[in-house]
């Protein structure tokens, strides 16, 4: 990646970026950040993944797409990179008794593709997302104002490691000589007796000593913030912020009245990652206002995170694909709806259906598995064992069935919910949530 950036003029140091990785929540985080940058009369350029509808949602404008002009540009000049220049650069680096090398993979060519349409598009910012982990991701050639980490939960054992430790130690590779980090709360620690909590397993401790290697003064967001619910309705989420006196940095605010806020998408997780993100933004950018901060809050939009499609019944989708993701989502489902509803669930081949069965199940009156869309390798036949599985152990009225094709699941989950006036939820896969997405025409 250090060659491709170096073969295109290093367009990622052109502004001044931050950096997001994590397990959960930093693709909010990403288009939080961004969205408020752009209330505060700026440029911003976000890359994120997943896409859900749209693959310009991974390289975008703030809240909304680059003209064609500018992916069109980027892409003729990155495809000349790839015929001409690699070839060359490589054929010059590589040693010829040895195989020349690897060829830059989708990700890295996708990375490169963002960094020249922020330059073609003048963007004044980048606000990055890892594609997986840090320490070896594409955007890891950025040298950010700030590095912002979001939850860490074991996933990708086959590329991170096989424990939470392994996995955080890898997200902690983003971290850069000298600049802040700001961390979102680990494992227990300052969680509420009704919210789900994943083990810390040390995961805390990598993280300080990393930064502290690194000189990198450590925000902790538990000790230099409070995100206070005050109310989660179907329009979204009012919340207060307050920073704690002497826990922020030099220079700003602490101790001062609590921001009173509103974020359009409902969930307590939403909350705290709206802090995240402002505790970031006032890091990297002190001078950035409350007023930006509102109206960057309230315009946060992105796709499958606690989206409403229908309320006539209600039909949430959501890209929780982790037992403890889907554990705050369901808490978020039930408590505006009830419980009793229609759940409409498929993931890929190496989640943790069994975890996810274990949360969801007892809360549905009615399971659909079905396959999550052909992007990724699914197995259907194992997560619809693993639910039976769970509900064998567990008991109860639920009832859960089998249907492989992704349309008609939606269809008979839709159906079911309609006819019995029942809230749905699409969850397990952001693609599964494509699918849900298409089905109401906004593909």
């Amino acid at each position: 990646m250090e060659l491709l950036s170096g073969l295109a003029g290093n367009p990622e140091r052109r502004v001044p970026s931050i950096h997001i990785a994590g397990s959960k929540g930093k693709g909010s985080v990403t288009g939080m950040i961004a969205s408020i940058l752009q209330a505060d009369g700026r440029r911003p350029a976000r890359y994120m993944s997943p896409h859900v509808s749209d693959f310009r949602e991974r390289i975008s404008l703030g809240n909304s797409f680059f003209d064609e002009a500018v992916y069109c540009a980027a892409g003729e000049e990155l495809r000349e990179l790839a015929e001409s220049a690699v070839p060359a650069a490589k054929s010059d680096l590589f040693d010829p008794a040895r195989e020349d090398g690897e060829e830059p993979t989708f990700f890295e060519l996708l990375t490169l593709l963002f960094f020249l349409c922020a330059r073609h598009a003048a963007c004044d910012a980048l606000v990055v997302e890892t594609g997986m982990g840090g320490r070896l991701d594409s955007t890891n050639v950025l040298d950010p104002l700030v590095s912002v980490i979001t939850l860490i939960e074991l996933e990708h054992t086959g590329f991170l490691g096989n424990t939470i430790t392994a996995v955080a130690g890898e997200k902690a590779g983003i971290i850069k000589p000298g600049k802040p980090l700001v961390l979102a709360r680990q494992g227990g620690e300052g969680w509420s007796a009704n919210e789900a909590r994943p083990p810390d397993g040390g995961v805390l401790e990598v993280f300080k000593k990393a930064a502290a290697e690194k000189h990198s003064p450590l925000i902790y967001f538990p000790e230099t913030a409070e995100a206070r619910i005050l109310k989660i309705h179907t329009g979204g989420t009012d919340f207060s912020l307050r920073f704690k006196k002497g826990a922020f940095p030099a220079g700003l605010a602490g101790g001062a009245a609590p921001l009173e806020l509103f974020i359009s998408v409902p969930g307590a997780i939403q909350a705290e990652n709206a802090g995240l993100a402002i505790t970031a933004l006032k890091t990297a950018f002190p001078h950035t206002g409350e007023k930006a901060i509102r109206r960057g809050l309230a315009d946060f939009h992105i796709p499958a995170r606690f989206e409403t499609l229908s309320r006539d019944p209600p039909v949430i989708i959501d890209g929780a694909h982790t037992p403890e993701s889907a554990a705050l989502c369901v808490e978020t489902f039930c408590s505006l709806y009830g419980g009793g509803g229609v759940l409409l669930f498929g993931c890929a081949a190496d989640k943790n259906a069994a975890g996810m069965a274990e949360v969801l199940l007892p809360r549905f009156s009615r399971i659909f598995i079905t396959t999550p869309g052909g992007f990724k390798t699914s197995d259907p036949g194992r997560v619809y064992e693993a639910f039976t599985a769970v509900l064998a152990a567990q008991g109860g009225p639920t009832g859960v069935t089998l249907v492989r094709e992704t349309a008609e699941a939606v269809r008979q989950a839709l159906d079911w919910g309609r006819q019995r006036g029942l809230p749905v939820l699409g969850a397990g896969s952001f693609y599964l949530a494509s699918e849900i997405r298409a089905f109401y025409g906004k593909g």
